[in-house]
């Protein structure tokens, strides 16, 4: 395992060095995992400012960062905080193989509504987002659809962020947060998640401390300014709901 680890991470450290030119992007994308480049050819949905869907550009130009102006592409996505009956909060470490933020610790799931699914760019009461959230958690940690419903979802509000990450591959995200808590059935895609584990309230800052990997930019500000509030009303949630204004980190 740690060979394994050793030989991935110089890896990922020789396509950072890689030319930044269309040549060399594609010669490092050659070197990903199969399935992790495959993805990076789905369509995501671009958004202005005020989240209104202006297009689509593909995973990979949506994360790709301009190499002149450090700018990436603003587009919607969502990330889900899931916590078990007992109040206790699962986190992921989201696989090696991926190309975005590899062996980074974050919350459950983290992802896009796809232009390419007509039913996920629907935007009343959430719904694109809420079916696309259903998809992924199915994908990457392999709970059952059955067991999530959209309506399970209890969106919160908004935020806008950025981060260039490794200069390369970067986030700009109009980010909707939805809190679920239920017992599910997980099954992780090891494609996706190296490891899940759930994470009690009062030791979340020694667990934080603990982690033998970085957290995710997103995750990160999550938690630095709004987590552990919503986490201590997880059953008064409802006086945290803005529908309307976007929160900008």
């Amino acid at each position: 395992m740690l060979t394994s680890r050793l030989n991935l991470w110089s890896r990922l450290q020789l396509l950072r060095s890689c030319s930044t030119t269309s040549v060399g992007q594609q010669k490092a994308l050659e070197m990903h995992d199969p399935l992790q480049v495959h993805a990076l050819k789905e369509q995501c949905i671009l958004v202005d400012e005020n989240d209104k869907a202006i297009g689509a550009a593909t995973k990979a130009d949506c994360h790709r960062v301009h190499p002149g102006t450090k700018d990436v592409k603003l587009h919607r996505a969502f990330s889900v905080f899931l916590f078990n009956c007992k109040g206790e909060m699962l986190v992921q470490r989201r696989s090696v193989h991926k190309i975005t933020f590899p062996d980074t610790y974050t919350n459950a799931c983290c992802s896009h509504p796809l232009h390419d699914i007509e039913q996920e760019r629907q935007e009343p009461n959430q719904l694109g987002i809420r079916l696309a959230a259903q998809r992924r958690l199915n994908y990457e940690l392999g709970i059952p659809t059955h067991e999530i419903q959209p309506e399970n979802f209890h969106y919160l509000t908004r935020i806008h962020y950025a981060n260039t990450g490794d200069g390369i591959w970067g986030e700009h995200e109009i980010d909707y947060i939805l809190f679920l808590q239920k017992d599910v059935t997980l099954k992780p895609n090891a494609n996706e998640v190296s490891e899940v584990r759930y994470l009690k309230r009062d030791e979340i800052d020694d667990a934080v401390a603990k982690f033998n990997a970085p957290m995710t930019p997103w995750f990160a500000l999550i938690l630095r300014h709004r987590l552990k509030q919503w986490w201590d009303n997880l059953h008064r949630l409802n006086q945290f709901e803005d529908m309307e204004k976007i929160q900008r980190f």
